[in-house]
């Protein structure tokens, strides 16, 4: 009978089949698992600390600008130096474990003042301001990761398993930061986001990649980076259209829970789960993405993106009439819109990687993030000058309408006719 029975294997052997190739690799394993812990935790800040400065400080629409734009200014003011120093520096992912650290001891300190009766808003823009520098100095840093761990041909799936955490943060982050905002108060909850950052530390801490070398030649090689975006069409075009959108999503980005917790009068909890709930289709579009790809081509995807993600969000200033009316117009925008950025994300973070040379990477990418970045900023103050000036619900619909325009820098280049990824340009190297 003993030779009858099934051999052990073969369950397992079924199971890996629907594992992803590039998640039973250790050390992509690790890196992947150190984003998702990450990502989790950056949801709960996300909904906890504009809650915090409205609910806690009193802010309205100007200080919710100002809060905005602390956490992303760094990116207009030091990534470009930033990148071009990453270029020069040979431990890139030690540079990412010193910035998970960094953050989680920053986020710590929220709940510590609180507890003494010291928390002030001021507090909160220096906390959004230095946490905003290490997640700057991370992202420049990451990609160099991401290239030691993935091959060229699976940067698809790997943004596609990425941005599948993102989505799954979505979905589960703004729901159980709502709850713990509303049970354990929004300080509380910020300790959950400081220790996924140790969480996060401690996973990356055990990835031994062979990262590039260090980019050889004097000084830092800043006009380098920019001088090969300015010349490769693909990357001139994707920040083109990246930074257009960003500039008014930022606005609306700024006001959103301002709006919706003040005039659309919603729980901070009903906001999380609404949030919570419409990012299902953030997960969707991670899922499929990669399917599209092989379809229908990198290039007609990513156009496609740029009208998925900013039209439905339209819904949210159209948004009125009863509670469940104004819910379901929430959680249809926050559906589609989450499915559109995750076809995005993932389709032009592959196709950017793509374009650029491993040894000038971080350069590259800290001059992107200079522009695409520092534009939030921007967008953010813009957002709350605007939401003083002519309302709220006004500028939520100049936001929303003009995020299309980024499709506009798209439709004339290469890209919508690219199948395929493209190799990195050597002709726009100097």
């Amino acid at each position: 009978m003993t030779g009858t029975l099934t051999p052990p294997e073969a369950p397992v052997r079924r199971t890996r089949r629907w594992f992803p190739v590039l998640l039973r690799q250790a050390p992509f394993r690790r890196y992947w698992s150190a984003q998702t812990v990450s990502m989790f935790g950056d949801q709960i800040s996300l909904l906890a600390l504009p809650l915090l400065a409205v609910l806690g400080t009193g802010a309205g629409p100007a200080e919710m600008g100002y809060l905005t734009a602390a956490a992303l200014i760094p990116n207009l003011l030091f990534s470009l130096v930033v990148g071009a120093w990453m270029d020069r520096y040979p431990h890139k992912r030690r540079m990412m474990v010193l910035a998970d650290l960094g953050r989680a001891l920053l986020l710590a300190a929220v709940p510590l003042a609180y507890l003494f009766g010291v928390l002030s808003l001021g507090q909160l823009y220096v906390v959004a301001f230095l946490t905003g520098t290490l997640a700057m100095l991370f992202e420049v840093a990451h990609g160099s990761l991401f290239v030691s761990l993935v091959p060229r041909k699976d940067y698809v799936d790997a943004n596609a398993l990425i941005n599948g955490s993102r989505a799954m943060s979505y979905v589960a982050g703004p729901s159980v930061g709502g709850v713990l905002v509303q049970v354990l108060t929004a300080p509380v909850a910020l300790v959950a986001d400081a220790v996924s950052y140790l969480v996060s530390a401690a996973f990356l801490s055990r990835i031994r990649p062979t990262e590039p070398p260090p980019a050889e030649g004097t000084g830092l090689g800043i006009g380098q980076g920019l001088r090969f975006i300015v010349r490769s069409p693909i990357l001139r075009t994707t920040l083109l259209s990246t930074t257009t959108l960003n500039l008014f999503n930022y606005m609306f980005a700024a006001l959103f829970v301002l709006y919706v917790s003040t005039e659309l009068h919603i729980s901070p909890g009903l906001l999380g789960l609404v949030i919570g709930v419409g990012s299902v289709g953030a997960l969707l579009g991670a899922a499929i993405t990669s399917r599209l790809v092989r379809r229908y081509g990198i290039g007609p995807t990513i156009v496609s993106s740029f009208i998925l993600f900013p039209a439905p969000l339209v819904l949210v200033p159209l948004a009125d009439g009863p509670t469940p009316l104004i819910l379901g117009a929430l959680v249809v925008s926050e559906f589609l819109a989450g499915f559109g950025v995750m076809m995005m994300d993932i389709t032009v973070g592959s196709l950017q990687t793509a374009a650029i040379p491993e040894t000038m990477l971080a350069r590259v990418t800290g001059a992107k993030r200079t522009v695409n970045y520092g534009i939030r900023p921007v967008g953010a103050l813009l957002g709350g000058t605007l939401g003083a000036w002519i309302g709220v619900r006004p500028t939520l619909w100049v936001a929303t309408v003009g995020a299309l325009a980024g499709l506009l820098w798209l439709l004339p280049s290469p890209i919508p006719k690219l199948r395929d990824l493209p190799e990195p340009d050597g002709s726009t190297l100097t």
